[in-house]
């Protein structure tokens, strides 16, 4: 007789990949692929698409150009504009799971809570909302921007208008005639504000800090391009590299600070041709060198701010008294509604407080207050068959995010192929190695703009680390993560004893100058 307490055969499978974005989307597809067909995707939400399901707020739309933002194995001929918005891109993805077959794997509505390593019987046991499941890898597709950073003043709760953040747009508000006060400066702010100051009576925008926007050339894709790029051989593969090319310019340029003078010069231009009035021009121009915050592009923020109905308040809000939105430098505003546009947490990896490893501890626990360290930003010493999509350091202000997931589903496909023909019950990075490669990063992260711009931003944690950043080249960290790194890693075959983590100054091989694994 069966053990009541043993999941289904359904629920126990060699990989369970939690998230049904962009990543979760693509590690099922590139997984699939690779022969393993023993999976399964939990998404929490009714439907996949990940943030761009949750973000449906007036004016989303992608920051990248569109070409760059689909997964290479998919290009999408057919975007309208060179910036898509959130509902093409939606739609896109979920053609893309439907072509290639993800919702035979996909169970919605199925939220993880808890996953606990068992490393006699080399399996993940996960705790959900749908009851347990189990796996031999688990891969956390949950993203850097899926839990929202909410405004915490006083008062905010006794607001007697609507109060809602911008990944969770209420679209029963009607904007006509209301006076709104938006709360937030960085890249929600700056897609809302131009998309909703022509239905409002007033927008008031409280920034905390000014950012560098460059401009925008947003425009329809004519139809004689969109032909020729759905047709002619090379002709999108072409225009991907093209745009490639000048994303990885400005990566260049952040990590070497003294080159970033020209694109500065450039956004003050546009600021200063865009905006007149002397007062709003000195509120909207940072303090700090470009680069150092993510790198905000648009063509209409500025004109919008130009509106005689539309007011920057250069304040934090401090307090909510009533109607009266109350700024940081004393000055009281009355608003009917409050749009939250104060972003993600974004350096917080959702699960993390609920993954337990090899010796009980969470993940949050692992990293404490320095934050998120990961070995290729992929694997955690203690977690073994762990995955992180989008994990610590990989990401930067210029690089496609698709780019850097296509090169981690490389890697972690390489991963599990040695699991299943290496016949290993698990692969645990060796500490080592982990300490050695951050070592490296955090010692190459403090000649880059991210670090000595003049900024605070959320590339950092809260001891000052930054956590977010890779501070390589593009084409480094798809060359590092084309092939598996076996030797890095500490293997234990089904019936071994679960080995005793080493510490971290515990001698390994040999490692390259910048502490990578030869």
């Amino acid at each position: 007789m069966s053990n009541p307490t043993e999941p289904r055969a359904d629920r126990d499978v060699r990989v369970v990949v939690v998230g049904a974005g962009f990543s979760g989307i693509g590690a099922a597809i590139r997984l699939r692929q690779e022969g393993f067909e023993d999976l399964l995707v939990l998404e929490k939400g009714t439907r996949l698409g990940g943030t761009w399901r949750d973000n449906t707020y007036p004016g989303c739309a992608c920051d990248v150009p569109s070409s760059l933002y689909s997964y290479s194995f998919a290009p999408n001929p057919g975007w309208s504009r060179t910036f898509a918005g959130q509902r093409e891109i939606h739609d896109y993805l979920r053609a893309t799971a439907d072509r290639y077959g993800v919702n035979g794997v996909l169970r919605c509505g199925v939220g993880v809570l808890r996953a606990r390593w068992d490393g006699a019987a080399g399996r993940w046991h996960l705790e959900t909302t749908d009851g347990e499941y189990r796996a031999a890898a688990l891969v956390l597709a949950t993203g850097p921007w899926h839990v929202p950073r909410r405004l915490d003043v006083p008062g905010l709760d006794e607001f007697p208008g609507p109060v809602f953040h911008t990944a969770e747009w209420d679209h029963s508000v009607d904007l006509s005639g209301r006076r709104v006060a938006v709360v937030g400066g960085g890249a929600s702010a700056v897609q809302v504000v131009p998309a909703v100051q022509d239905r409002a009576a007033a927008v008031h925008l409280f920034q905390r800090t000014a950012h560098w926007v460059l401009p925008r050339p947003d425009l329809p894709v004519p139809r004689a391009l969109g032909w020729c790029l759905a047709h002619v051989p090379g002709a999108q593969r072409s225009m991907r590299a093209a745009q490639y090319g000048v994303q990885e310019s400005f990566g260049y340029a952040f990590r070497h600070p003294h080159l970033v003078g020209p694109a500065q010069a450039a956004a003050r231009a546009h600021l200063r041709l865009a905006v007149h009035d002397p007062a709003l021009r000195r509120a909207l121009t940072p303090g700090y060198r470009l680069g150092c915050k993510r790198l905000l592009t648009s063509s209409t923020f500025y004109p919008a701010l130009n509106r005689p109905h539309v007011h920057l308040h250069p304040t934090a809000v401090s307090a909510v008294r009533g109607r009266h939105i109350v700024g940081a430098d004393g000055s009281r505003t009355e608003a009917d509604m409050v749009i939250d546009a104060t972003g993600f947490h974004v350096g917080e990896l959702p699960l993390a407080r609920g993954i337990h490893g090899t010796d009980g501890r969470s993940l949050h626990d692992t990293w404490g207050k320095d934050g998120p360290t990961a070995y290729l930003g992929t694997s955690v010493s203690g977690f073994p068959n762990l995955f992180l999509l989008l994990g610590p350091n990989l990401l930067s202000g210029s690089t496609s995010a698709i780019t850097v997931l296509e090169a981690q589903l490389a890697y972690v496909s390489g991963a599990l192929a040695h699991l299943r023909h290496g016949g290993y019950a698990s692969l645990d990075v060796r500490p080592a190695a982990q300490a050695r490669y951050n070592a490296a990063v955090r010692k190459a992260l403090e000649t880059t703009v991210y670090n000595t711009g003049g900024c605070s931003s959320y590339y950092f944690s809260a001891s000052g680390r930054n956590t977010f950043c890779w501070p390589w080249s593009t084409g480094k960290l798809v060359r590092r993560l084309s092939r598996f790194d076996l030797a890095a890693y500490a293997c234990r075959a089904p019936s071994a004893p679960v080995p005793v983590p080493r510490a971290a100054g515990d001698r390994a091989r040999p490692t390259s100058e910048e502490g990578l694994p030869r």
